[in-house]
C-alpha cells in the first residue's frame, strides 16, 4: 500500500507541470481568454505543447501511443491546473475521454481512439446529465434499437467542451425507466452528425460548457461503447476518475487561494501594521491551512486507490470531493473577505479563483452528493 508521499518521479512530474502552467497558462491568461469572447474557449497552441509533454495521454498506456503516469499522475497535472486556473480540454477528453474508451472500449475503438487523443488530434466530451443537479442514473435520452444500430433523441446539459469536441460520448437509455442503472447505453456520437445541435453556453467561470440536443439521430451499432444496456458499471468508475481529479483541482484552487491571501496579509497595511498581525486574522489563516492539509491527504489516498484497484475506492473518492468541495468554498470566500473591498473587485485575481470553485464543486456531484454518497457506501 503507498504511502501518502510521491515517489521521486511523480515529484518531477508536479514541478514539470507546475513550471509549465504557471508560464504558458497563468491566470493572465484565462483573462484574456475571458476578455477577447474566444470562440474555442482555450489555446489550441497550449494544448499542442500540453500533448508535446506529455500530459494529455497520462491515463493512456504507452502501447496506445500515451505515458501510462496513472491517477496520481493526472492528479498532479489537475491540482497545478487548478493553481493557474489553465483553461484546456484536460477533463474532458485526457480524463473523461481517454477512462471511457479504456474501461469500455473494444480493441478497435481503442486502437481509433485513444492514440488520437493522446496525439491531441481528437477532442471529446461526455453527454451525461439532463439535470441542474447531478443525477447521473436520469436518463431519460431514448437509445431505441433501430436495424443495424440505435436511434437517439434527447437533450443533455452541462457537457463540458461539447461546442469543440470531435466526438460526443453519450449517455442514452435502451431499456428501463428514468432512475435505473439498468439499460443505459454508452453512444459515440460525431458532434457534426445528422440530428445534433450544440449550443454553446459560457459558464460564470469563463469556461465552457454545452446544451447538447439529439433529434433522431441515428448512431451505427459499431459505435457503442462497450456493452449495450450495461454502460452503469463503466460510467460509475470513470465519474469516480472525474471526481478524484476535480477534487485535485480544487485542491489547488484552495492552494493557492490561501497562498494569495496570506502574501496580501503580509502586505496590506491598517492602522500602520500589516493586517497579518491581527490574532482574528491569523486564526482564520491557521484553520484554513489545516484543512487543506487535510484536503492533500484525502484526495491523494483517493487517487492511489484508483491506481491500486482497491475495493472501497467509491468511498474514498467522495470522501475526497467532498471534502475538497468544502475547503475550496472556504479558501476562496476567506480569500475574497480578507482582500477586503479590493478582493470583490475584477482589478484582483482573487475573485477569478472562487468563480472557477463553483462550477467545478457542482460538476459531477457537490459536497452534499457526495457526503451522502459516502454516508450510504458506509452503510449509514
Amino acid at each position: 500500500m503507498a504511502g501518502l508521499v510521491l515517489n521521486d518521479e511523480q515529484q518531477m512530474l508536479k514541478d514539470a507541470a507546475q513550471r509549465f502552467f504557471a508560464d504558458r497558462a497563468p491566470v493572465s491568461a484565462l483573462r484574456r481568454l475571458r476578455d477577447e469572447r474566444d470562440a474555442t474557449g482555450f489555446s489550441r497552441e497550449l494544448w499542442s505543447e500540453m500533448v508535446e509533454m506529455g500530459l494529455v495521454g497520462t491515463l493512456i498506456d504507452e502501447a496506445l501511443g500515451g505515458t501510462g503516469f496513472g491517477n496520481v499522475g493526472m492528479g498532479l497535472i489537475a491540482e497545478e491546473a487548478g493553481r493557474n486556473l489553465s483553461a484546456s480540454p484536460l477533463l474532458s477528453t485526457a480524463v473523461l475521454g481517454a477512462s471511457l474508451v479504456q474501461l469500455a472500449g473494444n480493441d478497435s475503438q481503442k486502437q481509433a481512439l485513444l492514440p488520437a487523443i493522446a496525439d491531441g488530434s481528437r477532442l471529446t466530451a461526455l453527454a451525461l446529465d439532463e439535470r441542474p443537479r447531478h443525477a447521473p442514473r436520469h436518463i431519460e435520452t431514448r437509445a431505441e434499437q433501430n436495424g443495424d444500430g440505435f436511434t437517439l433523441s434527447g437533450r443533455k446539459i452541462n457537457v463540458i467542451d461539447g461546442h469543440v469536441a470531435d466526438t460526443l460520448i453519450v449517455a442514452g437509455r435502451s431499456t428501463g425507466q428514468p432512475d435505473d442503472s439498468e439499460g443505459l447505453t454508452l453512444l459515440l456520437v460525431d458532434r457534426d452528425a445528422a440530428g445534433v445541435s450544440v449550443q454553446r453556453t459560457i459558464m460564470v467561470d469563463s469556461r465552457n460548457a454545452a446544451i447538447v440536443t439529439f433529434d433522431n439521430v441515428h448512431v451505427p451499432a459499431d459505435a457503442v461503447l462497450g456493452t449495450p444496456g450495461k454502460g452503469w458499471k463503466p460510467l460509475q468508475r470513470v465519474l469516480d476518475i472525474a471526481n478524484a481529479h476535480l477534487a485535485a483541482e480544487l485542491l489547488g484552487i484552495a492552494q493557492e487561494s490561501f497562498e494569495r491571501t496570506v502574501k496580501y496579509l503580509q502586505e496590506r497595511k491598517q492602522f500602520g501594521v500589516t493586517i497579518g498581525s491581527f490574532q482574528g486574522l491569523q486564526h482564520r489563516a491557521a484553520h484554513l491551512f489545516s484543512e487543506i492539509e487535510l484536503v492533500k491527504s484525502a484526495v491523494l489516498k483517493a487517487l492511489q486507490a484508483l491506481d491500486d484497484g482497491d475495493e472501497r475506492t467509491p468511498e474514498m473518492v467522495s470522501l475526497a470531493k467532498a471534502k475538497a468541495c468544502e475547503v475550496a468554498e472556504l479558501a476562496t470566500n476567506e480569500g475574497v473577505q480578507m482582500h477586503g473591498g479590493m478582493g470583490m473587485t475584477d482589478e484582483f485575481d482573487i475573485g477569478l479563483f472562487l468563480k472557477r470553485a463553483r462550477p467545478v464543486q457542482q460538476l459531477f456531484g457537490d459536497y452534499r452528493y457526495h457526503a451522502d454518497r459516502f454516508a450510504a457506501l458506509r452503510g449509514y
